[in-house]
């Protein structure tokens, strides 16, 4: 028996707990191909299919939504960081081949899909950011669109609870006097800094006392490493002829490596001859050859998937073999971990930065912190690891369950 859930709705991914009458926490699995996996990606895609005098909309979500994308990228809408837009008064609503769907009703049919083998008790509780993203965002609209969007899902009755205060819930079970504690929680595309004060014991509670956030986690780790390590091998760098003048491969070639789906939007007949017009007097042609074909049969998601394998690998490691092949085109490069760092070190001083301002914000000095804790899979970087330990003594680190840990804390909420 289920007696409550937990669900993340993450900006890049989502993982939904069950608390079992027994106290046991469990995490859903989703299917992935022949696998089962605990992350579902937080993805839709959307296609018409003919029909006599009409045409039918189809949609998939998580997994289903990256396979079908891929097979019809140009004739398909992919959806993404749906979250980020909550809060946004700017955004309301957007049309798919024609048909007008707000921001609940999207997120709604997200939720739907990732919780259509689940057995949904009625205790439910989400979570929710302490501040929506966006420059100008409206927390009070962030939150009445989050409930909006699980009403559209067939659940009008859920509890919000922070995010923060879920990934430290764990450890606050355990405390037996009151904490100042500071939640790094990073996602695929952002990285929220929370700085909470816990009571213990059964009455106490949770205070937001300050909160930062900044769009670099995981995705923008990755595309470090495919703009140095791979990039170069695909013509980035390099010059052209035009007009008797030399001149740089246009750097825009590359921006699509920053989010995997955006290779896709490059299959088109304008870019590719573009392309294929520059190589022509490139002073290195196959590479930019190699370039068109990765576009041409959609390697994107295959690319991100063995630059995301390098990347978890030098977290253990201190240096893996990058690789990667696709027809004539292969990469074997060893990678250090030094290499890595050195491609993020700006990426980690923002991050150190917004760190800071979390606690400015909260007028917690550095000193003041009793306990660290770090959720999400960039918390295993040790060099993220180590901007902590500079900041703070390594004992006051902790974590845990770095990918589940706000669901399953959302979980054990719904017990009180």
């Amino acid at each position: 028996m289920i007696k409550s859930i937990g669900i993340d709705f993450g900006t890049t991914n989502s993982v939904v707990a069950l608390l079992h009458a027994d106290g046991t926490v469990t995490t859903a699995r989703h299917a992935a191909g022949d696998t089962l996996v605990e992350v579902f990606r937080s993805i839709l895609c959307f296609w018409t299919e003919e029909a006599p005098g009409r045409q039918i909309l189809r949609h998939a979500a998580g997994p289903e939504a990256i396979t079908a994308y891929l097979d019809e990228p140009l004739d398909s809408r992919l959806i993404m960081s749906m979250k980020t837009f909550l809060a946004q008064k700017s955004f309301t609503e957007t049309r798919i081949f024609g048909r007008p769907f707000t921001l609940e009703r999207l997120i709604g049919r997200f939720l739907a899909a990732l919780l259509a083998r689940i057995e949904v008790p009625p205790r439910i509780v989400v979570g929710r950011p302490v501040r929506f993203a966006g420059d100008f965002a409206d927390d009070g609209l962030g939150a009445a669109r989050l409930r909006g969007a699980y009403a559209e899902a067939g659940l009008p009755e859920v509890t919000l609870a922070l995010e923060p205060e879920a990934a430290g819930a764990h450890f606050a079970q355990s405390l037996t006097a009151p904490a100042t504690v500071l939640i790094g929680d990073f996602g695929g595309g952002t990285s929220d800094f929370s700085v909470l004060r816990f009571e213990p014991g059964r009455h106490g509670g949770v205070t937001p006392l300050g909160h930062a956030g900044i769009g670099i986690a995981g995705d923008v780790f990755d595309f470090r490493i495919i703009d140095r390590a791979i990039a170069p091998l695909l013509g980035k760098g390099d010059s052209y002829t035009i007009m008797g003048k030399r001149l740089p491969v246009p750097p825009e070639y590359y921006s699509g490596f920053a989010r995997w789906h955006l290779l896709s939007l490059m299959r088109t007949p304008r870019t590719l001859r573009s392309i294929a017009e520059v190589a022509r007097t490139a002073e290195h042609p196959e590479r930019l050859r190699h370039l068109v074909a990765l576009i041409e049969d959609e390697l994107g998601y295959a690319l991100y998937q063995a630059v995301s394998t390098a990347k978890a690998a030098l977290s253990t490691a201190e240096s893996t073999e990058l690789r990667f092949a696709h027809r004539d085109f292969a990469v074997e490069r060893t990678v250090t971990r030094a290499d890595f760092e050195a491609w993020i070190a700006d990426d980690l001083k923002r991050l150190g930065a917004t760190v800071d301002q979390a606690l400015a914000t909260a007028g917690v000095p550095h000193a003041a912190v009793d306990q660290v804790f770090l959720t999400g899979g960039t918390a295993f970087v040790p060099a993220v690891r180590r901007l902590f330990a500079d900041r703070f003594e390594t004992a006051r680190l902790s974590g845990g369950s770095e990918f589940v840990s706000v669901a399953e804390g959302l979980a054990r909420m719904g017990a009180a």
